[in-house]
């Protein structure tokens, strides 16, 4: 089975966890997700299946959409609500003004540290693995950029919020940075992701859903992304059968393509992407990527 299918990943389950559940209800074994959701997250979690497997370097620096809550009062050791407190609590008396005006800084580029309790690797071990046995994490911060960091409404001691954030953010460590800021220190509380570059919860099928058609691949594919959908920042050509014959062999061939874009996407017929190939000069292109 080949194509892309978005899964509403329920909360309590790592995103491992419903690649697993995916290969039993797909019968394909080559599954990958684009993007990593923390076990609490529930939302988007975009999943690539069989050849497609090979387009996942070109959605690598797709933003992400969330809408959550921030608990104040006191900081955990994983900067969410599955850690444990790392700090005693205190009663925060926080106004939405004075929240609102904290998240300002929180905009644009920046320096963010990922937590001890992530999937970042120090040395080729993970972070969160060192962590767990209490050893110290030494994690250099990286260059993100949050598009919008909105404070909806204070609801007791917690702040629900919306956000978009590049690729490798946090949100957990906005939170965590968030509550030091206002000094009574702060965890995630609850997330869900919205969007993973262009695929909403609008298009996203639950696992139980998913669980009713196991077996039904025709039914299956029917329910992943239109091929000609993926990666809209690409143009799509439909290629005859002798230019489909020379970049399935490595060689090159001229498309009827003329936006001048880099890249190209190329389809035989409306829904078979063969691959995706460079521009080497006007209509003459090199394949980069074939799908066999």
């Amino acid at each position: 089975m080949n194509g892309l299918l978005v899964v509403d990943k329920p909360g309590g389950m790592t995103s491992h966890d419903v690649v697993a559940r995916l290969r039993r209800i797909t019968a394909e074994r080559s599954i990958g997700h684009l993007g990593t959701l923390d076990p609490m997250a529930t939302g988007v979690l975009p999943l690539l299946l069989g050849k497609f497997t090979r387009l996942a370097p070109y959605f690598s620096s797709a933003e992400k959409s969330y809408s959550g809550k921030i608990r104040f009062g006191f900081a955990t050791n994983t900067y969410d609500a599955e850690g444990e407190p790392a700090e005693p609590r205190v009663a925060p008396e926080l106004t939405l003004d004075r929240v609102r005006v904290a998240a300002l800084r929180f905009h644009g580029g920046m320096e963010q540290r990922a937590p001890d309790f992530s999937a970042k690797k120090v040395d080729g071990t993970r972070a969160y693995k060192l962590a767990r046995e209490g050893k110290k994490v030494e994690l250099k911060p990286s260059t993100i950029r949050i598009g919008s960091f909105e404070i909806e409404a204070i609801e007791e001691d917690e702040a629900r919020f919306t956000m978009t954030i590049s690729a490798g953010g946090y949100v957990r460590s906005v939170a965590h940075e968030l509550g030091q800021d206002l000094g009574c220190g702060a965890h995630l509380s609850s997330l869900r992701r919205t969007q993973a570059g262009a695929f909403t919860l609008a298009e996203a099928h639950t696992l139980e859903e998913l669980e009713a058609l196991a077996g039904d691949v025709a039914a299956l594919e029917a329910w992943c992304v239109h091929p000609r959908s993926l990666l809209p920042e690409i143009p799509a050509v439909t290629g005859d059968a002798h230019a489909l014959g020379r970049l399935r062999n490595g060689m090159q061939a001229n498309l009827p393509e003329f936006s001048q874009a880099r890249l190209v996407k190329v389809f035989a017929g409306q829904r078979e992407l063969a691959g995706i190939a460079k521009r080497v000069a006007g209509t003459l292109f090199q394949p980069v990527l074939v799908m066999g």
